[in-house]
């Protein structure tokens, strides 16, 4: 099969897929081994695991793994924990968090999370739907709670009504174990996270990730060289794929510093890459298009000297943004990535200055991961250089969606290969590039119309902070662009000046 691949582009003509150009993955081969001893098996030269950045207050590797164990004994014996069992967290980014999940997931229970701005109304209907035996919250969240039935355990000591507490994590950790704890056997397609997500479509829906899908992405992050001993600044909520997956399990692999915001707050932010020297951030495109605008307020505050490298996901970055940024912050690399909770953090990135050079791409394939690009009309499987729906494939994807054979069936085939819902092209070099969502192509007389290019267009306004476009039914054309623009609080930017800058850049068809 390899003498079959080209070696530049990946692509293998006999079976119309594409295959990662990066060195293969290192699987563990032990069946029962769970993604929390995996975890902590992994060797580095780190001291510092985690920081708050409002207080100050640190966990060292040690104190982090003394942590998990306690939680975890506390867990087993108090509380009656088990295999299998599903525990909810709702909680904002803390130092806690990433104790909570290891440990919960070392008892082979599974980790559910839910979104902290959530109504109660929504977190009860993820509850009925996880069925959790066990949450952990703070005392402000734990009334979002109150009627579910659910038992509590908090982070701090606090007071709270309308739930049942039954024990406090802070506490937890300062416990010393009772002996020598007999350990459930977990295998390794044994489900660890059920992290909620739309999917390509549709209501939320639960994500069933096993331990191996977990140890896939870990030892994945683990060979990046660019990712190693650096101090990241946690930026994206825990309770989210990239925040839980990378800041609370794998930065702790590879010996990383993961400096907590417990809310993002752009100045925030800077404050705290200037204090805790911060060499790493991670962000979604409209922060990085916020940091671009704000430039000469942040670089005239602030002192940025030890930030090398952003890292910027959840949306395609264009090439207008990048080089935007890169003209305000020269010294400051910016790499690219792709992925979707039903991956778990497989698809593509950027891993070096020579590859972020490749302008608006996402990257290459991650290691061990297999791309084809098919026809969303014909399902024809297309080549190098042609869009279509991208479908991946490796150790990393998903089982299927909780308690939803339709919807897995509708987004992972009977061959492994789930269906992103993404536009997307692989260049001659490998490089993907996304272009929108399938779903959100506007057809305009016929014509696709991306709306993520004219957001990106649109953003690249000094006077635009924001912008949303989406199609707009007309009975000639079919559908027409139509933008949502957040302006700049003193600009007086109007909707003519909007399409004459738009028009001067596009072929108005």
């Amino acid at each position: 099969m390899a003498s079959l691949i080209d070696s530049r582009s990946g692509f293998c003509k006999s079976n119309s897929t594409f295959y990662s150009k990066r060195n293969p993955l290192p699987l563990p081969a032990n069946p029962s081994l769970d993604i929390t001893t995996f975890i902590s098996s992994q060797p580095h030269r780190g001291t510092t695991a985690f920081i708050d950045a409002a207080t100050g207050h640190h966990l060292t590797f040690s104190a982090l793994w003394t942590a998990v164990e306690r939680v975890a004994d506390c867990l087993h014996h108090d509380i009656g924990l088990r295999r299998g069992h599903v525990v909810l967290i709702l909680s904002p980014n803390s130092i806690y968090f990433p104790v909570v999940s290891l440990a919960v997931m070392s008892l082979g229970a599974v980790v559910t999370t839910a979104n902290t701005l959530n109504t109660a109304a929504e977190i009860l209907k993820q509850v009925a739907d996880s069925n959790p035996t066990l949450a952990f919250t703070t005392a402000d969240l734990a009334p979002k709670l109150a009627g579910s039935g659910i038992s509590v355990v908090l982070e701090r000591v606090g007071s709270t009504r309308g739930v049942n507490v039954v024990g406090v994590v802070s506490e937890m950790m300062e416990k010393e174990p009772r002996g020598q704890r007999v350990r459930d056997r977990v295998n390794e397609e044994d489900t660890a996270m059920l992290l909620y997500s739309s999917g390509t479509t549709g209501p939320s829906k639960g994500v069933i990730s096993s331990h191996k899908n977990l140890t896939a992405l870990v030892a994945r992050f683990v060979s990046e060289k660019s990712i190693c001993d650096q101090i990241f600044l946690c930026t994206v909520p825990m309770f989210h794929t990239y925040g839980l997956l990378c800041f609370c399990m794998s930065t702790v692999a590879s010996g990383s510093t993961v400096v907590i915001l417990r809310r993002f707050d752009l100045h925030g932010m800077m404050e705290a890459v200037e204090k805790y020297r911060a060499t790493t951030l991670a962000l979604a495109p409209p922060v990085v298009v916020a940091m671009t605008k704000e430039a000469d307020v942040i670089m005239g505050k602030y002192d940025l000297s030890s930030l090398g490298r952003v890292r910027c996901g959840g949306a395609p970055l264009s090439k207008e943004v990048t080089l935007g940024f890169m003209e305000k912050y020269p010294t400051v690399d910016i790499f690219a990535g792709y992925a979707l909770t039903e991956s778990n953090g497989a698809g593509a990135y950027v891993d070096s200055v020579e590859e972020s050079r490749r302008y608006g791409s996402v990257g290459l394939l991650s290691s061990g991961v297999e791309a084809r690009i098919v026809d969303p009309d014909t399902g024809r499987l297309m080549g190098v250089n042609q869009t279509g729906e991208l479908w991946l494939k490796g150790p990393s994807i998903a089982k299927g969606y909780f308690k939803n054979q339709e919807a897995t069936n509708e987004t992972i085939n009977a061959e492994g290969w789930l269906k992103t819902g993404d536009l997307c092209y692989i260049d001659d070099d490998g490089f993907v590039f996304v272009v929108d969502r399938l779903k959100e192509l506007i057809k305009y007389k016929g014509y696709q119309v991306p709306p993520a290019e004219l957001e990106a267009l649109l953003v690249t306004h000094p006077d635009i902070l924001d912008a949303a476009v989406i199609p707009f039914p007309d009975k000639e054309a079919g559908q027409y662009p139509m933008a949502y623009v957040t302006r700049k609080l003193e600009s007086d930017l109007s909707e003519k000046q909007i399409i004459d800058f738009i028009s001067k850049q596009i072929r108005l068809l």
